[in-house]
């Protein structure tokens, strides 16, 4: 994997909607899904079981192959 490209290391459940997402910049923030979890195929992050049951696919956190966001998304938006 190219270090030009950001990517996610990391991702560790906080507590909630809240992830903590480790960067290929070494830049650890957070990011809260509720604000991301009412629309479309996103509604399924409501169910917290759903929810805490992601992985990383290589590039970003993923659920079952379904749904995933952009690292540079995650980036811009998340908090330290």
């Amino acid at each position: 994997m190219s270090e030009k490209f950001l990517h996610i290391t990391d991702a560790e459940y906080v507590s909630e909607y809240l992830l903590r997402l480790t960067f290929s910049n070494g830049e650890v923030r957070s990011f809260d899904f509720s604000k991301v979890y009412n629309k479309g195929i996103c509604k399924k992050l409501q169910d917290i079981d759903y929810f805490k049951n992601f992985t990383l696919d290589g590039w970003t956190v993923d659920w079952n192959n379904e749904i995933g966001f952009a690292p540079e998304y995650l980036y811009e938006h998340g908090f330290m």
